[in-house]
C-alpha cells in the first residue's frame, strides 16, 4: 500500500506556525523540571512522531502542547484554536455507555458528527458497551473518536497505536495525512513506528527533559512476533454474542467451543 500527503486544503492559510519558546515545566515548585528549555516550531501541515523513554516526559511535553497544562516558564504560541486529544489512558469511570458519552461530546463541540468516525476506527460493535467495560483498545478507539470528531487544527495522540487491532492501526497513517492535509498539525508519541511510512515525518525525541529532533528518524524496532495461546472463558450465555463481537473487534479469533470439547 502507498502511503501520501494530499494537496493541502485551503483551510490551511488560515493556520499559523506554532512555536515553543524556552519552554520549562515542574509539576511543583520544588520538583525537578521534566522539560527543560524546549524551542521548536511546528508548521501548517507537520505531521511529528514523538520518542523518548518511560518516564522521559513525552506524555507531560504532549499536555503542553494541547493546552491542558501551562508552562512554568517560556511561552507556547500560535495554538490552533480546535485542539483534539486522545489520551494514552481513555478515563472510562463515566457512567454512559460509548453512544451516549459520543453523543455528549458532539453537543459540546456543536453537533460535531461522530458516526463517521465510529465507523472508519471498526468500533460501531462497541457503541452500546458502558465505558467501563472498554479494553484497552477499546478505549482507544473513543478517545480517536472524540478527538477527530470536530477537525481538530491541532491533533495529538498519547501511542494510539497500543492495543489496538491491526485494522484499525492500518487506518490511523491515513488518518493523520487527512488532518496535516488541510493544515493541521499532527503530534504523535508513538514506540511502535506506526507512522514511519508518511514522507516528511519530523522526529522529535525527549531525552533528560531536552528536546531534540535528529536529522533523521531512528529505525523502527524489531519486536519478536508475539506467541499465540488459547483461553478459556465462560461467560453468560445471554451474553455471548456480544462478548464474541467484542473480542473479534478488536482482533482475536474468538469463537464458541462446546462445554464437552474443553
Amino acid at each position: 500500500m502507498l502511503l501520501f500527503i494530499p494537496a493541502r486544503h485551503p483551510d490551511i492559510y488560515r493556520y499559523t506556525t506554532m512555536r515553543l519558546s524556552k519552554v520549562s515545566f515542574r509539576y511543583r515548585r520544588r520538583d525537578p523540571f521534566v522539560i527543560q528549555g524546549a524551542d521548536a516550531e511546528l508548521a501548517p501541515g507537520d505531521v511529528v512522531e514523538l520518542t523518548g523513554v518511560n518516564g522521559a516526559g513525552k506524555s507531560t511535553l504532549l499536555r503542553l502542547l494541547a493546552g491542558l497544562s501551562r508552562p512554568t516558564k517560556g511561552t507556547i504560541g500560535g495554538r490552533p484554536a480546535v485542539v483534539g486529544f486522545a489520551p494514552d489512558r481513555f478515563p472510562a469511570g463515566q457512567p454512559f455507555t460509548v453512544a451516549a458519552y459520543l453523543r455528549h461530546v458532539s453537543r459540546m463541540r456543536g453537533g460535531a458528527r461522530w458516526e463517521p468516525w465510529a465507523e472508519r476506527l471498526h468500533m460501531e460493535h462497541l457503541l452500546d458497551t458502558p465505558l467501563g467495560e472498554l479494553s484497552k483498545g477499546g478505549g482507544h478507539k473513543v478517545g480517536l473518536t472524540q478527538a477527530l470528531m470536530a477537525e481538530p487544527g491541532l491533533l495529538i495522540m498519547d501511542e494510539p497505536f497500543a492495543g489496538l487491532d491491526a485494522a484499525t492501526r492500518a487506518v490511523l497513517p491515513g488518518l493523520a495525512t487527512e488532518v496535516a492535509g488541510r493544515g493541521g498539525i499532527v503530534v504523535v508519541s508513538d514506540h511502535q513506528g506506526g507512522l514511519r511510512g508518511l514522507p516528511a515525518l519530523r522526529h522529535w525525541t525527549v531525552a533528560d527533559g531536552r528536546l531534540h529532533e535528529p536529522s533523521s528518524p531512528a529505525p523502527p524496532p524489531v519486536s519478536p512476533p508475539d506467541e499465540l495461546v488459547t483461553v478459556a472463558v465462560r461467560v453468560p450465555a445471554g451474553e455471548l454474542p456480544r462478548f464474541l463481537a467484542r473480542m473479534r473487534g478488536e482482533g482475536y479469533p474468538a469463537r464458541e467451543i462446546e462445554e464437552s470439547a474443553r
